[in-house]
């Protein structure tokens, strides 16, 4: 060339190449062998965060119970939500195959617009032994939180959790109704649901120094509409489960000022259960009345700490 460099002859040049091509053969020989042996039985390689899959079971199953998922779940367990999550950081409950297809009717006390409707509610209804009013106001806190809003607001959370493990659940109402339902028409709810369990959720308006939650059982009744024979069993296991879930959950202690200490009450003057027949407990969750415990039922923590242990009450009572 003009600068006086001279190309190398061109045996020379031939035999360059061919040795560049022989190296490049070798690396990438080597190569494939080291990409096949990580890659197991010719799959593609374990993803970043997850374990890689054992010849003995399916790629992203863990080693027995309780070890996490390469997905970040947990295996056998509860997985747990980040802040803003269903339950704010607490275990939520998984799908459960032994209650798909199970039928669940969760029963909010009163209705907030009862007190608009004082003639309707006032209307007298047959409870098989007796009648009785359509519906009441409830009662409300001293500050004016009322019942109505405190059983409609743990009725949703719980029905959220029931349904996210696969349960059916009808509400029977739902802040779409002018008043009511009557309490024969929440029992028929029930019954025409055929569900699996029912819980009517309240509050107490007992006096100050009455504390903790209580679950009313039905008597047995069998006058006029009323037949309670066949739920009378199937409901004290289903208020015995409650009453153990709830209080694990919440942490409240059984009534001080009914039943014996256990939680436990049995009444026949009720229609949403002498009229039901499906096995059915109502649940008072606190006495309004009470500062201490009203202090609970007007915390959202814990009604949602409420409506996990109703949840788990009820699905006990469901798989045993």
């Amino acid at each position: 060339m003009s600068n006086g460099s001279t190309f190398p002859p061109h045996r020379r040049l031939r035999g360059t190449v061919l040795m560049a091509l022989a190296a490049l053969v070798v690396v990438g020989f080597g190569g494939w062998l080291a990409l096949r042996s990580s890659g197991g039985d010719g799959g593609e390689p374990a993803r970043a965060g997850q374990p890689a899959p054992s010849p003995s079971r399916p790629a992203g199953d863990a080693p027995g119970d309780g070890e996490s998922r390469g997905d970040g779940g947990a295996r056998g367990g509860d997985r747990t939500t980040g802040p803003g999550g269903p339950g704010h950081g607490q275990a939520e409950p998984r799908p459960h195959s032994g209650l798909e297809g199970r039928t669940v009717v969760l029963d909010p006390g009163h209705n907030l617009r009862n007190r608009d409707h004082g003639r309707q509610i006032a209307q007298l209804v047959d409870i098989g032994n007796g009648r009785k009013e359509c519906d009441t106001t409830g009662t409300a806190t001293e500050d004016g939180y009322a019942e109505a809003s405190f059983t409609l607001d743990v009725a949703r959370r719980a029905r959220a959790l029931l349904e996210r493990q696969g349960v059916k659940v009808v509400l029977t109402h739902d802040d779409d109704r002018p008043y009511g339902p009557c309490v024969d028409e929440r029992a028929a709810i029930g019954n025409r649901a055929h569900a699996d369990a029912a819980v009517s959720i309240h509050a107490d308006g007992s006096g100050i120094g009455d504390r903790g939650f209580h679950v009313i059982l039905p008597a047995r009744v069998t006058a006029g509409r009323a037949d309670t024979s066949r739920i009378v069993g199937p409901s004290r296991q289903l208020g015995e489960r409650l009453a153990g879930q709830f209080r694990a959950a919440t942490g409240s202690a059984p009534s001080n000022y009914l039943g014996d200490g256990n939680g436990l009450d049995v009444r026949s003057d009720l229609g949403g259960l002498n009229l039901s027949g499906v096995p059915k407990v109502f649940l008072e969750c606190g006495n309004m009345r009470d500062p201490k415990d009203a202090a609970q039922l007007t915390d959202a923590q814990w009604r949602e700490k409420a409506a996990r242990g109703i949840t788990k009450g009820i699905t006990d009572f469901l798989t045993l």
